[in-house]
């Protein structure tokens, strides 16, 4: 089974207020903040960006969410994937899985909690 495209943008910051106001000057609405510091916008029908607060000694980081129909079904290549971290449940109702391309960047593929 193959990915099914990009699902989300996901970036941590270390300013939630400003990093959401920048998206939105950009066209992004706010779908929803949480009292932690962190928020998901959207612009139209696209992937979505999903913005985390850390701390002032973590790097802000980039990550590309693929979206995968399934988590059960999906089985990459072992000799052209490697996988990092397996298929878990989040805290925010989905399972990831993490992957490592190439070039060493960490991808992320997210399936719905019930696949």
């Amino acid at each position: 089974m193959a990915t099914e495209g990009i699902e989300a943008v996901f970036l941590t910051t270390h300013n939630w207020g400003k990093a959401a106001k920048f998206f939105q000057t950009l066209g992004y609405e706010l779908e929803f903040a949480t009292d932690h510091s962190s928020g998901q916008l959207r612009n139209g029908d696209g992937p979505y960006v999903f913005i985390a607060e850390v701390p002032e000694d973590q790097e802000p980081e980039t990550r590309i969410v693929l979206k995968v129909p399934g988590a059960e079904a999906f089985r990459p290549d072992p000799a052209a994937v490697e996988v990092v971290t397996p298929f878990e449940d989040t805290h925010y109702g989905t399972k990831e899985l993490t992957v490592r391309d190439p070039d060493g960047r960490v991808w992320s593929l997210q399936a719905p909690a019930g696949n």
